[in-house]
């Protein structure tokens, strides 16, 4: 019963909503690419499963339309990350931010044009938002990588003496923030993957992939973020406790 409920408060936020919104669509991608390429008998309901998936993203895509004034939010309050005492860390989040914030423009347009709200071409539009998030997706791994490194450079530079004095607390913490540095990167790298198979043919693997290996990559990164997710809300709660 508690499962249930969390699964209920977590329905009624926007981002617990949008995660299992995009876990289904990219699970019905799965299923429906691996059913249609590869079990004959079963293509119409993998036909049926990659329709569900594409009104999911469509969904998601219309609910993005009220993202702006958010990240807009979130932009102002980090500024130049003033507060921030790594340089790297700091102009590395400050591009992503800027990344973030163009994309929901392009996508907005892209959208308005495919739906004939606006008289424009929507393929250049897609391309510009794609881009916009792939770069995001760059600089979020780069931020991770060097978070990793320098958490990693910190509990080792310590002297076995002084690192025996550490709180145990502190340890953990350190540990779990590398942890989660490395399933952020494991997840940004499947959507960049993604995020490439979607941009223009002959950029890399640009048009490559079947609708199953686009679901699975989906799939894993959608079920990393949901288990961050869950993992960090279990934090808070330790630590209110």
């Amino acid at each position: 019963m508690a499962g249930l409920n969390d699964l209920a408060a977590a329905l009624e936020s926007y981002r617990g909503r949008d995660r299992l919104i995009r876990a289904l669509g990219y699970s019905c991608q799965l299923v429906g690419g691996v059913l249609v390429g590869h079990c004959p008998a079963r293509s119409e309901l993998g036909s049926r499963l990659l329709v569900l998936s594409s009104q999911l993203s469509h969904c998601r895509t219309v609910l993005r339309l009220f993202d702006d004034l958010a990240m807009f939010v979130c932009t102002k309050q980090y500024g130049l990350g003033a507060e921030e005492e790594d340089t790297l860390i700091r102009c590395l989040s400050v591009l992503g931010n800027l990344a973030d914030q163009l994309y929901y423009p392009c996508e907005h347009v892209a959208w308005a044009a495919d739906t004939k709200i606006l008289p424009v071409d929507s393929a250049r539009w897609w391309v510009l938002s794609t881009s916009f998030w792939g770069l995001s997706l760059l600089l979020g791994i780069a931020r991770s990588l060097w978070m990793v490194l320098k958490l990693r450079q910190r509990l080792r530079s310590r002297t076995p003496a002084f690192t025996s004095q550490l709180p145990q607390s502190q340890r953990r913490a350190m540990q779990a923030q590398m942890q989660s540095e490395l399933l952020t990167i494991l997840s940004n790298l499947a959507d960049l993957a993604n995020a490439v198979h979607w941009l223009p043919p002959g950029v890399l693997w640009a048009g490559r992939f079947p609708p199953w290996l686009v679901g699975l990559l989906g799939t894993i990164s959608s079920f990393l973020s949901v288990y961050q997710a869950i993992r960090a809300s279990g934090w808070a709660d330790t630590a209110a406790s």
